[in-house]
């Protein structure tokens, strides 16, 4: 029978480097702020022509997901974070199949579907 004698090593015990710090957080609230501004700014302003104004908004939207991925899910290259890449990757395939099959199939209906008007 051994005896433990307290200096149990633990494979989780390398440091802090884990634990987030704050100013990740403040930056990155700082940059999500900017852009919500942004947006508004693109909405009421004059000097974006007006069918561009959807364009920059979904270009400020995708900028403002990768600020929260970033800075706030900690989603980054690093070895240990392929799992969580990978379950974000096929999260987004089965939303995209969901809402442009979705979008597919009403167009289609509309396209074959008799209108209302037409005797049979």
């Amino acid at each position: 029978m051994t005896m433990n004698t307290g200096h149990a090593e633990h494979a989780d015990d390398d440091g802090d480097d884990h634990v987030p710090q704050v100013s990740t957080y403040l930056i990155g609230l700082t940059l999500a702020v900017l852009l919500t501004v942004a947006s508004f700014w693109a909405v009421n302003t004059h000097l974006i022509y007006g069918p561009g104004i959807p364009v920059a908004l979904a270009s400020l939207a995708i900028a403002q997901m990768g600020i929260h991925l970033v800075f706030f899910l900690h989603l980054t290259t690093a070895p240990d974070n392929i799992n969580n890449a990978l379950a974000l990757a096929f999260g987004l395939l089965i939303v995209g199949l969901i809402v442009f099959g979705s979008v597919w199939i009403m167009w289609h209906m509309n396209y074959n579907l008799m209108a209302m008007g037409h005797p049979m």
